[in-house]
């Protein structure tokens, strides 16, 4: 009786070490398949975004684009893809449906901000939200007037109208699902910003951006800095510059994954 039950024990033992081993075996498969991240350069084409003196948007983000998409591949965590890689035009719902057709964990749409005051600088994410201030909701005015030069907006935006007030209202009643791991990621590159660039935060925000609603995983969108201001037009336009920028949301991703949060 004695050896039965001490058998019972070393099975139960053994079944247990064989779980074991079989999650072990589980988490590594898991650690080893690369996590994939649409970076998303924004404009393109016929759409030149904001401009500075020396600058135009759609360049400065696709450069940045490259970069972090470089600093991604090198890192066996990452599977980077470009919603372009080139000057060419790309739709909203487009750049979208890159992420949710390849399922991916992570969007990250890249942007030159713009403001009549000269003076004004520094970078802020944002993700899909309800718009807290008329300054918000110039910017995502500004970004969303794009589907303006796609063919049958109407019908694929179904009618929202990207210069009414009004429609935003009833836009930023809408939630997204992956809001609050979006915010999150959102601090993590706003605050290696600040670290790595050397240059202040304007601070993590939420706005109703087409192209944010439309994914299917957390989502950001980084306006990296002020076309419209000398200096940090020369900062976000040079090869330094766009290197810090692309190391920082490269950090923040990995810091993102390193905390384990869903």
């Amino acid at each position: 009786m004695r050896k039965g039950r001490w058998g019972r024990a070393f099975r139960r033992i053994g079944g247990v070490a064989g779980l074991l081993l079989l999650w072990l075996i589980f988490s590594s498969v898991r650690m080893l398949r690369p996590v994939t991240v649409v970076i998303d350069p924004g404009h393109g084409g016929k759409d030149p975004g904001a401009s500075g003196k020396l600058y135009k948007e759609k360049d400065i983000t696709l450069a940045i684009g490259k970069k972090l998409y470089a600093l991604l591949e090198k890192d066996p965590l990452f599977r980077p893809v470009l919603t372009r890689d080139e000057d060419v035009f790309v739709e909203l719902v487009k750049r979208a449906d890159t992420a949710n057709k390849l399922k991916a964990q992570f969007f990250i749409s890249i942007h030159c901000n713009a403001n009549p005051k000269k003076d004004v600088m520094g970078s802020e994410t944002y993700a899909m939200g309800q718009h807290k201030s008329e300054e918000n909701l110039a910017v995502v005015m500004r970004e969303n007037a794009v589907i303006l030069m796609e063919d049958r907006h109407q019908e694929v935006y179904e009618g929202f109208d990207p210069n009414s007030e009004e429609a935003y209202i009833i836009f930023s009643l809408l939630q997204h699902a992956y809001l609050k791991q979006s915010l999150r990621l959102a601090r993590k590159i706003e605050d290696k910003m600040v670290h790595i660039t050397k240059r202040p935060s304007r601070g993590v925000r939420q706005a109703g951006f087409l192209v944010l609603w439309r994914t299917s995983m957390p989502a950001v969108l980084c306006e990296v800095g002020f076309i419209t201001n000398a200096q940090e037009e020369k900062y976000i336009g040079s090869a330094e510059g766009q290197a810090a920028i692309a190391k920082a949301i490269h950090e923040a991703l990995r810091q993102y994954l390193a905390a384990g949060e869903p």
